[in-house]
């Protein structure tokens, strides 16, 4: 089968291989001149004039992340080679809070939170039983329920310094909010599901190689194309096939010759609501039954987005040899909730040195506001009185919102259209592991559709 993927980030390509691997002929088409969408690499001046490669945002990857990983594996890279491992730890800058033990699961959970520091021992038990409690449930819970609802009856302090945490990370979204069933599988994967589940992976490399521009090579060594700087202006039904009329860089939109047996559409949704509509209401569609274009992007157009910022700031301090990362305390005036130390993550680079990265998931604020906000918390909480700015990225659809009962579109809009990314419906939140599960799943789909 030809098929024409439109959307060169981590689904699409993810999607790409997996075809290729299957014996297909998948031809990527990216808008953008970089491959990765929303995780992807960006250049950053430093006080001195320097330049820096940096990313649009710092990311986090954890040990249960294995279609990442196996995607990674099977273009030929070595994640361990490309990552820092490191057993799930927040700690704060006083030393408090969380580590897990080098151990096997899910005794490195039960070890870690029977050691958090600061902690008192009716809170550790409590959080134990409570954990003991989701397991014994499947890790199931009433699909209307916030992640507030399933850690009802926790303490404060456990809320604000474990669950709140990890639930802004993982769903962009504080616990009131929060879908407490996603929230839950994901606990299940990160801390029960295998050992090593639980660690983060930090990124020693931009996000573009980690995994993108590596695939998309490694896709032109096995003949198939991968363009960027192609924006693809319309899709024309031509027959059971398709046609596409894309822009290519600095030309007039083309007719492209090919015709392809299948388009995934990889894209942001708000692209890809646009590309089905169109399509809908072109007279040469032959097939009306099954086809659902309309209902796929209206619920694709329903989703709302969150945002998510990084501050880039450069002060002399490091944090510690062994954590390139500290937990931050969140307050109506401090947004962030971790910060990197870019320096150790890129031992290395001269440039890096002193690179900050603070997170502020879930952003509500001005980029001018954040930033002022962003550095006063480094003083406050870190005692880095010489912090200064570099750069402030916020990326305003970085997720969609992950809420309770959520009605996230299927993979399948009828003709021989599909699509793939972290906002299909799917067991995970908007992740780097949801958007690859997404581009192998509709990858297998489209070529044993009666499978789906």
């Amino acid at each position: 089968m030809k098929i024409a993927i439109i959307g060169g980030g981590w689904a699409g390509m993810a999607a790409a291989v997996q075809l290729a691997r299957l014996g297909h002929q998948p031809q990527v088409f990216e808008a953008s001149r970089h491959l990765g969408g929303r995780a992807r690499a960006l250049t950053l001046e430093l006080p001195d004039g320097a330049q820096v490669e940096a990313d649009n945002g710092q990311h986090i990857l954890i040990g249960a992340y294995s279609e990442c990983l196996q995607l990674m594996h099977a273009i030929g890279l070595q994640p361990d080679q490309l990552m820092l491992r490191k057993p799930l730890t927040m700690r704060y800058a006083d030393g408090s809070g969380l580590a897990f033990p080098q151990l096997p699961a899910p005794l490195d959970a039960l070890v870690g939170i029977a050691t958090a520091r600061a902690w008192s021992l009716d809170e550790r038990a409590a959080l134990l039983t409570r954990a003991v409690r989701w397991r014994l449930q499947g890790f199931r819970c009433a699909e209307a329920a916030t992640v507030a609802d399933v850690c009802q009856g926790l303490s404060r302090r456990l809320m604000d310094e474990f669950i709140e945490p990890l639930c802004v990370s993982a769903l962009n979204l504080p616990a009131a909010q929060a879908s407490g069933s996603v929230f839950l599988r994901v606990l299940q994967d990160a801390l029960f599901a295998g050992t090593g589940g639980s660690h983060f992976l930090l990124p020693r490399c931009s996000l573009g190689e980690l995994l993108p521009m590596p695939a998309a090579q490694w896709l032109r060594s096995q003949g198939h194309a991968v363009h960027t700087g192609c924006r693809v202006q319309d899709l024309i039904p031509q027959g059971p096939q398709w046609q596409l009329r894309v822009q290519h860089a600095e030309l007039p939109p083309l007719l492209e010759q090919s015709r392809f047996d299948a388009v995934l559409l990889a894209c942001p949704p708000q692209e890809a609501s646009r590309l089905a509509l169109a399509a809908s209401e072109d007279d040469r569609l032959p097939a009306r039954d099954g086809v659902h274009f309309q209902r796929w992007a209206n619920e694709a157009q329903a989703l709302e987005h969150t945002a998510i910022a990084t501050v880039y700031a450069y002060t002399q301090h490091r944090l510690s040899k062994d954590l390139p990362w500290l937990a931050l305390h969140p307050g109506s005036h401090a947004p962030a909730q971790f910060v990197f130390d870019r320096g150790h993550l890129h031992a290395a680079d001269a440039h890096q040195q002193g690179l900050m990265a603070f997170v502020i998931s879930d952003c509500r604020t001005d980029r001018l506001t954040l930033q002022q906000q962003v550095l006063q918390q480094a003083r406050t909480q870190l005692g880095w009185n010489d912090i200064a700015p570099v750069q402030t990225v916020i990326e305003k659809r970085a997720t969609f919102a992950c809420t309770p009962a959520l009605k996230r579109p299927g993979p399948e809009l009828g003709h021989g259209l599909w699509a793939c990314g972290d906002y299909l419906d799917g067991p995970y939140p908007a992740t780097l592991e949801g958007a690859v599960r997404s581009g192998v799943e509709a990858a297998q789909a489209i070529v044993n559709p009666d499978q789906n």
